[in-house]
């Protein structure tokens, strides 16, 4: 049985959607799916509100969702396991995550 990080709890940072819209550039680690990996860095780091804006702003890029990470997993399937997820999870499957 291997444990899963759980997501950080996100004190006091202000979120305005320049900072946000800041999410969507970077580049991934090699051998990393650009996509899932800024997807990734979003859900770390941001409360679900400021999420919910990310991935309306990651879908008018043209981004996928659906994006695999390293082990082949969605960031869906990745945070489902997470105590702290279920706000992340129905934000991402009302974008359209499956």
């Amino acid at each position: 049985m291997s444990l899963k990080k759980d997501k950080q709890k996100v004190l006091g940072e202000v979120f305005d959607e320049e900072r946000i819209t800041g999410f969507l550039i970077g580049e991934a680690p090699a051998g990393v799916n650009r996509d899932f990996h800024l997807l990734e860095r979003a859900y770390r780091s941001m409360k679900a509100e400021s999420f919910a804006t990310f991935v309306k702003l990651f879908l008018a890029e043209g981004m996928d969702l659906n994006s695999p990470g390293p082990d082949g997993k969605t960031l869906l399937a990745r945070i489902a396991e997470h105590r702290q997820g279920a706000e992340y999870s129905e934000i991402l499957k009302t974008a359209g995550a499956n």
